[in-house]
């Protein structure tokens, strides 16, 4: 995304969030989704493979098939929502959304916004960079940059194990973050091991991971008080995993069988 288009869509952005800061947040129901006979569903669409944009510029990925397995648990219809990384919670509490299915890591912080589901997906934050940067432990952040998506599970990661001499550059997304590591803007970047395969399959030997900060795992998110909608959310969790269709799409978009440490989460 150029410079040009990322101050537009952060103007857009604040113009949205303040006509929207009054707007109350409201609990959901699965009663007033299938009303409406469409249920909308905030995803990132810049996360591949969770989240992109496929040959037909429609949302897809791991997200939004089990956003559309979740619209078909309802008997409704998935109205995907493009977010970004920093708006995904606003847009939910705003109501512009009923529920997310957007590469949310869960928090403690996150969950005093927000009310998560079971893990649905999981993946780990590292630190990553050129193979001839030499770091293995946080100390090692000393004097460097390193680049983070804003608001990011690893923006948190990075930000918590980084000294007071390093610079951490906070960027829209991880693409952006991505292209600044390879054109040598930042000397390393925090990123979830999906991103980092992409990394290695797009510039094969030039980098690898330094340090693995956590694991994390992704819960879909409904709006504070939304108790009977998070009920059935988790139930239908509890479906696919024991019927296998979430562990099927997993194998589809990362290549392996849902880790344990999501299909036994509850």
């Amino acid at each position: 995304m150029n410079i040009t288009r990322r101050v537009a869509l952060a103007l857009v952005g604040a113009g949205f969030m303040a006509a929207t800061a009054s707007m109350p947040a409201t609990a959901q129901t699965v009663e007033s989704i299938k009303s409406a006979g469409t249920v909308k569903i905030g995803m990132l669409v810049d996360f591949p493979p969770f989240g992109i944009m496929n040959e037909s510029n429609q949302p897809d990925g791991y997200d939004a098939d089990v956003a559309k397995l979740l619209a078909k648990e309802f008997g409704v219809e998935a109205q995907i929502v493009p977010v970004t990384g920093p708006n995904r919670i606003p847009y939910l509490q705003s109501n512009q959304v009923d529920l997310l299915v957007a590469s949310l890591g869960i928090t403690e912080e996150r969950a005093k916004s927000v009310d998560f589901s079971d893990p649905y997906a999981g993946i780990s934050i590292g630190i990553f960079g050129a193979e001839d940067v030499d770091m293995s432990k946080p100390e090692d952040l000393s004097g460097k940059t390193i680049g983070v998506a804003r608001a990011s599970t690893q923006d948190t990661a990075v930000t918590a194990i980084a000294p007071q001499d390093a610079t951490i550059q906070r960027f829209d997304d991880d693409a952006s973050a991505v292209q600044a590591l390879l054109s040598g803007q930042v000397e390393l970047i925090g990123v979830s091991n999906v991103v980092a395969a992409q990394i290695e399959a797009a510039a094969p030997g030039r980098f690898n991971q330094k340090l693995e900060l956590t694991q994390q795992v992704q819960g879909i998110a409904v709006r504070k008080g939304s108790s009977e909608l998070l009920e059935a959310v988790n139930a239908f969790l509890d479906k696919v995993k024991e019927n296998g269709e979430l562990s099927a799409i997993h194998e589809k978009w990362l290549g392996a069988p849902l880790p344990s440490f999501i299909a036994d989460a509850n």
